[in-house]
């Protein structure tokens, strides 16, 4: 019994260093290319970084490459995360950020995949990149030539192009038939942007509906504002039925709205009195304009900011 005792008490204190030991460092990003392995030539590097910096600027999608001789016995795919997530490859919200680890001691290698980009580079074509692209290269000992055709071949995808290996998305050409695309956002942005777009568009269309005379100017003058402004969150797509439903329902709203007493009795006080009150809005028949005589409202500009992309554990890895 004593000697059990002591067994598990020595196995418990052992435990902790085992856990420490298991997870590898986590190197410092300093650029595209990290090369802790030293695997790699430094034209390799150069090739490399300058391919994926240009694919940054022309799909503003973050792609790295990490090599580290060894993660002591730690699974590529817990590391590969660990290294996305302090990293934070892609841009914020788009989460398109992509990671190529190879672990040459280990024999291992990964490509971690954002979540933003789970649709273009698939898990199953992650795979052949792995086993037909790098795989075969690096049995030979050819790291330089496995790394980059591997990038190539996965920057091939996530540009659409045929790739070496890997086959093109399917459904990457039905997408491009749309004219301009909403940008990724989570649905409570969304809803925050619907708040503030439909809220000003919406305020004005009301106020067009409900006013006599100049209520046909505000129809066409929000046409272009509902022709793209939905744009923002819904893409052209949809845009295009909503400018739809404006067109036809702004009519019919104000042909219902003109029976009531209410705008008979605005139409008669503009014609009388040259301006009427409508919804705390003040309308001046002479012209042509209104103000409000409660208060006055502004409103602000802002933009979007990159960085902080998310890993959602999508991709492929692969031994050789």
């Amino acid at each position: 019994m004593t000697r059990a005792s002591g067994w598990l008490a020595a196995a418990l204190c052992a435990l902790p260093l085992t856990v420490g030991a298991q997870l590898a460092e986590v190197p410092y990003l300093t650029g595209y290319v990290v090369d802790n392995a030293e695997i790699m030539k430094s034209d390799t590097r150069r090739r490399l970084t300058e391919l994926l910096r240009a694919h940054e600027q022309k799909t503003t999608n973050q792609v790295a490459v990490l090599t580290v001789p060894t993660i002591h016995g730690e699974s590529v795919e817990e590391y590969a995360v660990r290294v996305f997530e302090q990293w934070k490859l892609g841009r914020k919200g788009n989460d398109n950020g992509a990671l190529v680890v190879v672990v040459p001691q280990d024999r291992r290698m990964r490509i971690e995949v954002g979540y933003g980009l789970e649709g273009t580079l698939t898990d199953a074509a992650a795979g052949r990149v792995i086993r037909d692209v790098m795989t075969p290269r690096f049995r030979q000992g050819d790291y330089d030539g496995g790394i980059l055709q591997g990038v190539g071949a996965v920057l091939a995808q996530l540009e659409g192009r045929a790739a070496a290996g890997a086959d093109s998305p399917p459904q990457s050409r039905p997408r491009q038939s749309e004219f301009l695309k909403a940008p990724r956002m989570a649905l409570h942005e969304k809803m925050l942007m619907g708040a503030f777009i439909f809220g000003i568009i919406g305020l004005f269309t009301f106020i067009g509906i409900v006013t006599p005379g100049m209520g046909w100017f505000l129809y066409f003058f929000l046409i272009p504002f509902w022709a793209m402004f939905p744009v923002m969150i819904f893409g052209s797509g949809t845009t295009f039925f909503i400018l739809l439903a404006y067109l036809i329902g702004f009519p019919v709203a104000k042909l219902l709205v003109s029976h009531t007493p209410r705008y008979r009795q605005a139409a008669d006080d503009l014609k009388k009195k040259g301006y009427a009150t409508i919804g705390g809005f003040t309308v001046g028949g002479g012209g042509g304009g209104w103000n409000s005589r409660g208060g006055s409202w502004s409103s602000g500009g802002g933009g979007f900011s990159g960085g902080g992309g998310r890993s959602g554990g999508g991709g492929a890895s692969g031994s050789w």
